[in-house]
């Protein structure tokens, strides 16, 4: 069975976005979460245009060749600006949580108004034999709580944001965490759990 992961661009103090963030407007002041995917000599050999350290590179691929969907909630979705059809992965369909209907119909994009558990399994039937990857801290948070997150995987860039959106949101109980794999690699770490049941 695919798995559920969480991976996303972190700050040393939890933040997934700086002040401000939204539509047209990205992760507000901290665009700096993403300077690792463009500060190396090594292409990626999945997203076109990525150049990583090669540390980063080999983590990141690796990660990525793991992706049958995408699952987000609908800030990040409008913050990402996805609404023309885009996708945050240049092979797998995107899923939406998201009460609010989609802005257009598009093949490569599948809306889910019924709650996590829902958009998971709608996400899972998409990835086939690939895994489901989370992004968005709400997104996070509701499949942390309801148990349906298999591993977190943190890239954590090394500056204090002191505000903008949290990675995680209050949990109803602790989630307990193993760690797989530390990589230290130029402006990030990656922090590679596997959730604890």
């Amino acid at each position: 069975m695919s798995k559920v992961l969480v991976a996303l661009s972190v700050s040393v103090d939890g933040y997934i976005t700086g002040r401000d963030p939204g539509t047209g407007r990205g992760l507000g002041d901290a665009p700096m979460l993403f300077d690792w995917y463009f500060d190396g000599d090594t292409p990626s050999g999945v997203f076109d245009g990525f150049r990583l350290s090669e540390p980063s590179a080999r983590v990141f691929d690796a990660l990525a060749a793991r992706v049958g969907a995408s699952l987000v909630g609908r800030h990040t979705y409008d913050d990402s600006g996805w609404s023309g059809g885009g996708t945050p992965h240049p092979d797998a369909p995107l899923v939406v949580l998201s009460h609010r209907p989609a802005p257009q119909r598009n093949d490569r994009q599948t809306f889910v108004s019924t709650g996590i558990a829902d958009a998971v399994a709608a996400a899972r039937e998409i990835a086939g034999d690939k895994d489901v990857a989370l992004m968005g801290g709400g997104v996070a948070t509701e499949a942390l709580a309801a148990g349906l997150v298999d591993e977190v995987i943190l890239h954590q860039v090394p500056i204090l944001l002191g505000g903008g959106r949290p990675f995680f949101q209050p949990l109803p109980a602790h989630v307990r965490l193993r760690l797989v794999e530390a990589v230290a690699a130029p402006g990030v770490t990656h922090l590679h759990y596997e959730v604890v049941r």
